[in-house]
């Protein structure tokens, strides 16, 4: 395989691009560094199989050029930052919707067939089942951030039947894990690495939500593009069979630090203005190919705050 990563940088991109040089394989990392940190990539750069192409996934001629060659693009690039997505709304069409076209026209310019798109849990806004099948009817987006995730999602559907491409969407629920950066997680240890005694949670604390170890969630990205139904789209949950309230992993963390803080909440089921109170994801289809998590939830968090305390 010859692929071609957006965010190649990031969190889920470095441990992406690290899996596919360990099995052999030639890639092109692409990543204007805006957030995506390049020390991460020090290994691939290392394997003589890796190349970083700086640049933005806005830049439609340079994505143009830069995919040329490559076999599977795995678009991971996107503006992640669900919480404050209502304080600059534009935010997220550009950087999800727009680029995710911009990847798809690049890609259909160099003849490359094949895509794997990094979507999200949260493209089911406030479903009623549980857990959540990828054919659940769609509620009402509750997020700028789904929204335009479930955009791209079309996108690549329409792009997939009206020009021979196989189009790979994987829904994740939160990921955790080495080179983890931004969410929950990393917040609550800062703080009670700087505070102790005291930790301040949105929300009630018993906002329900499920996370998966972003090793297994690779593994399950490359068994899908190996295994999957051959037809133009294939949409795959990534989650775990379990969920946890938000208190328990302040729990966890707390433990991990050895310290005994107060809890206080914010109050109300949500900790912000697009956050579901309930994540949980039916991943019986991605399960049928043979895949797992190894990890628990809280053995992620775990992992997740001993990586924390390396740095």
């Amino acid at each position: 395989m010859k692929a071609f990563v957006t965010g190649a940088a990031g969190f889920i991109g470095s441990n992406l691009v690290d899996r596919l040089v360990s099995q052999g394989h030639d890639v092109i990392g692409y990543d204007n560094l805006s957030t995506g940190i390049e020390k991460n990539l020090d290994g691939a750069s290392a394997s003589g199989r890796f190349r970083l192409v700086r640049a933005d996934v806005l830049d439609l001629d340079t994505l143009t050029r830069s995919v040329e060659g490559c076999d599977t693009v795995f678009h991971l690039a996107a503006n992640a930052d669900v919480r404050f997505g209502t304080e600059h709304p534009r935010r997220d069409l550009e950087q999800n919707t727009i680029a995710t076209w911009n990847v798809l026209e690049a890609m259909r310019r160099g003849g490359v067939k094949r895509i794997a798109f990094s979507s999200t849990g949260s493209v089911y806004g406030e479903p009623e089942i549980f857990p959540t099948p990828e054919n659940a009817p769609f509620p009402i987006q509750t997020s700028l951030y789904g929204a335009s995730k479930l955009a791209s999602e079309a996108m690549i559907q329409a792009y997939a039947e009206g020009f021979g491409m196989r189009g790979f969407i994987f829904r994740f629920v939160s990921l955790l894990g080495e080179r983890y950066s931004h969410g929950h997680v990393i917040d609550f240890y800062r703080q009670l690495r700087e505070h102790p005694d005291g930790l301040h949670i949105l929300g009630d604390g018993r906002q329900r939500k499920s996370y998966l170890y972003v090793q297994d969630c690779i593994s399950a990205v490359l068994l899908a593009l190996d295994k999957a139904p051959d037809q133009p789209t294939n949409i795959f949950n990534l989650g775990t069979d379990e969920y946890c309230e938000v208190k328990d992993s302040a729990g966890w963390i707390a433990a991990r630090l050895g310290v005994s803080p107060e809890f206080t909440y914010a109050g109300g089921k949500r900790g912000w203005i697009g956050d579901s109170p309930f994540i949980f994801l039916d991943t019986s289809r991605i399960k049928a190919l043979g895949w797992k998590p190894t990890l628990t939830i809280r053995q992620s968090v775990e992992n997740t705050v001993e990586y924390l305390m390396r740095l």
